[in-house]
């Protein structure tokens, strides 16, 4: 049985975290640990963690918010010291049912892959399909537009499948992954860490990630960063969320170093203006304005 070590990060999750452990426990594949990265919570959710006394639980207490990225990075360290084959990246804004490890472990066996993520449900509205995939465009930047968001789930996309990006809201690898690839770049502290840990292995074309919808998984959307007020349809970003995947945004792209890069650095800002204007997703004021243009140009700063 493959040893996996599932990492996930707290930042006041005492909101979410119990579901979130009843989930892990009842989990049929027994052979895993845990590890908690707090940054520096200032509710109970560490005292809530603790209550379930399980030695397979791992709390690694940082005295300040290190970011999600340098987060991730510290649990996949210990989880590689621990000889952990397997690494499962999981927010703990979620919810899954009891056979969520013993099957993304068992696909990764039967795809021969090694990446596996399932499809994601919205929470609290289960019927809604949060991702269902994402294939990358290189004309467009590699960004990560889900497949099937917002769209009522009638088995549409209830085909296995190849894939090149999922939200490390849950994704499970082979510790080789790691190896080739590296650890998250954490100068995105939050928002586009992943994406860019996925474009990088999307552009050395070893590994493969596969979409597996056969589980049942919930994401409270926004549920540990607050990023949006409303819920899966109507909704408005918070300044949190606008400063960071604005300014992440620019700086994915620059990393790449190339023109189409380069070219949609200067789409996107054209584009963002419009958004704030017209998508209703932005609360429309001076200070929301000027928030995007700094952020913007700060991640060309990066």
């Amino acid at each position: 049985m493959n040893k996996i070590g599932i990492v996930t990060i707290t930042f006041n999750s005492a909101h979410v975290i119990v579901p979130f452990m009843e989930c892990i426990v009842a989990q049929t594949h027994r052979y895993f640990l845990l590890y908690v990265v707090d940054n520096n919570s200032s509710d109970n959710t560490l005292e809530l963690i603790k209550n379930f006394k399980d030695d397979r639980v791992i709390i690694i207490s940082n005295n300040k918010n290190v970011g999600v990225a340098a987060g991730n990075n510290q649990g996949i360290k210990q989880a590689l010291h621990n000889d952990c084959s397997e690494i499962l990246i999981l927010n703990n804004d979620v919810e899954f049912e009891n056979t969520l490890l013993e099957k993304l472990s068992h696909q990764l066996q039967v795809l021969n892959c090694s990446l596996v993520a399932p499809k994601m449900m919205y929470y609290p509205e289960t019927n809604l399909i949060w991702w269902a995939g994402t294939k990358f465009k290189e004309s467009e930047g590699c960004m990560t537009n889900h497949i099937g968001i917002q769209q009522e789930d009638k088995g549409q996309f209830d085909t296995i499948e190849k894939m090149d990006y999922a939200p490390t809201c849950c994704v499970l690898l082979k510790k080789e992954v790691i190896d080739d690839i590296g650890l998250f770049d954490e100068k995105y502290f939050v928002y586009y860490d992943d994406t860019d840990f996925f474009y990088r292995i999307y552009k050395q074309k070893k590994h493969q990630l596969y979409y597996y919808p056969f589980i049942e998984f919930y994401h409270k959307v926004g549920g540990l960063s607050n990023m949006k007020e409303g819920g899966a349809k109507k909704f408005k970003f918070n300044d949190f969320y606008i400063h960071l995947f604005t300014r992440n945004h620019v700086y994915y792209l620059k990393k790449q170093h190339n023109f189409l890069g380069w070219f949609n650095i200067l789409y996107f800002y054209f584009r963002m203006n419009l958004r704030f204007l017209f998508s209703g997703k932005y609360h429309r004021n001076i200070k929301t304005f000027i928030l995007l243009q700094k952020s913007y140009f700060q991640g060309l700063m990066m």
